[in-house]
């Protein structure tokens, strides 16, 4: 199966094509004002460079959220754009089931975290066993004090691999809830095109693809625009 996996969801942008989740090209790029004008363009770069076109992918992957929701939003379109009318099928991706499989082949508890602002982290928790990440908690928005409680609490003892572009809010929050944090390689940290499209191809094959139609972002809660409507612009 080939795969074009896109992923925009925070600082910066990449593009991937696999094979069967094996690597045939990526690019990526990580200027946060940049990352989402250079998405398509790293897309394009992607398919020369694995020799195919657009009419060659049979599954478009993109993270979904969470994530920045203008981030999330274009990729999400484009991905949409491109399959839409090529009769290819369509994978949204967690952004924290992909930042968990960038440590696929390290054992362990791996919580993936980013920054969501306003005092918050986007945040899951899965654990990485015999090269695959099974999820112990679902996809959410708290306070970091919050998630470090929990982690502490359910799995006491245990090191803990942060990912992702809330390690710098997490870490030292972690580290007062007396949580032993795993040491990884910066490489590991952000998120990944490739991670998204191995998440993606097991998606598939587990018969959870959908058309071009039915792919939606995921935010997880909503964006600032609409709370400042609700209450009034205040």
């Amino acid at each position: 199966m080939r795969i074009l996996a896109l992923s925009c969801p925070a600082k910066g942008a990449a593009a991937a094509v696999l094979s069967d989740g094996e690597v045939l090209a990526t690019f990526s790029a990580g200027d946060a004002m940049t990352g989402s004008e250079l998405l398509l363009p790293m897309a394009e770069a992607a398919l020369r460079s694995a020799g195919i076109t657009t009419s060659d992918v049979d599954l478009f992957a993109v993270t979904a959220g969470p994530g920045s929701f203008t981030g999330v939003r274009i990729g999400v379109a484009l991905v949409k754009g491109l399959a839409f009318g090529r009769g290819a099928v369509c994978c949204g991706v967690s952004t924290l089931e992909a930042l968990a499989e960038n440590v696929v082949p390290l054992a362990g508890l791996v919580c993936p975290v980013m920054d969501a602002r306003r005092g918050e982290v986007y945040a899951a928790l899965f654990r990485s066993a015999d090269g695959k990440v099974v999820r112990l908690l679902p996809d959410g928005a708290l306070p970091a004090t919050e998630l470090a409680a929990v982690v502490a609490r359910d799995y006491p003892g245990e090191p803990v691999m942060l990912v992702g572009d809330g390690v710098s809010v997490a870490s030292p929050v972690f580290r007062d809830a007396g949580i032993t944090l795993a040491p990884l390689p910066d490489v590991l940290l952000p998120h990944s095109a490739v991670s998204c499209g191995r998440v993606a191809l097991r998606a598939a094959r587990a018969g959870q693809a959908v058309d071009a139609d039915a792919l939606a972002p995921v935010y997880l809660r909503e964006c600032q625009a609409e709370t400042t409507r609700r209450f009034g612009g205040k």
